[in-house]
């Protein structure tokens, strides 16, 4: 069996995995035999790589478009490359194929670790790169992350259906779905304007 691995870091809305998807069936897998996730490279415990991970037998293939798709972490890939080992599956990885259904040669293990180093440097980098960035904005006196709420910024729609909540005629379920906004945020807008309408 052919299964294939896309991820992006961000959500859906501002990151797409379909060209991944795209290629990943070029290369055999499936609709029903692709994982995709949301979620950062570096994190260990990743719900649809862990469900890939448990359904692979041996003889089967991974597909992933690049090794920082699999993981940006060196150790999480040494350990992705000693289960592959175990379980007698191939990877591969981009152009990179890692042939585990018989025994590893040691200069292909040996190139695809250093691929995984190349991955995580990267990563490190791009991570120094916005912090720097962040720091450097802060010494310039402009304000990091989302502005704090208040009730100058709450917006309209929520004091329009406002009234219905007071009234009991909605719960924050259905007052979330109304203003078109998460539960959490209603909740803090219901915190902040207690006492203030």
């Amino acid at each position: 069996m052919i299964y294939g691995y896309a991820r992006c870091s961000t959500n859906e809305k501002q990151q797409d995995v379909n060209r991944q998807v795209r290629e990943l069936k070029c290369q055999g897998a499936t609709d029903e035999t692709i994982y995709k996730e949301y979620e950062s490279g570096t994190k260990a415990d990743r719900a649809e790589l862990n469900k890939l991970l448990k359904v692979v037998a041996p003889g089967d293939t991974i597909l992933a478009t690049e090794v920082s798709r699999i993981t940006r972490s060196t150790k999480q890939l040494c350990e992705i490359i000693e289960f592959a080992k175990e379980k007698h599956i191939k990877l591969v990885l981009g152009s990179f194929v890692v042939d585990c259904s018989k025994e590893l040669d040691p200069m292909t293990e040996g190139m695809l670790k250093m691929m995984g180093v190349f991955s995580e440097l990267e990563r490190n980098i791009i991570s120094q790169r916005v912090r720097s960035g962040m720091d450097n904005a802060k010494a310039k006196g402009k304000v990091i992350g989302r502005p704090p709420v208040t009730a100058d910024n709450i917006p309209a729609i929520f004091y329009r259906h406002y009234p219905k909540y007071q009234k009991g005629e909605i719960n924050k379920k259905e007052f979330s779905r109304l203003c078109n906004l998460s539960y959490p945020t209603i909740y803090k807008y219901l915190r902040l304007t207690e006492g203030t309408l």
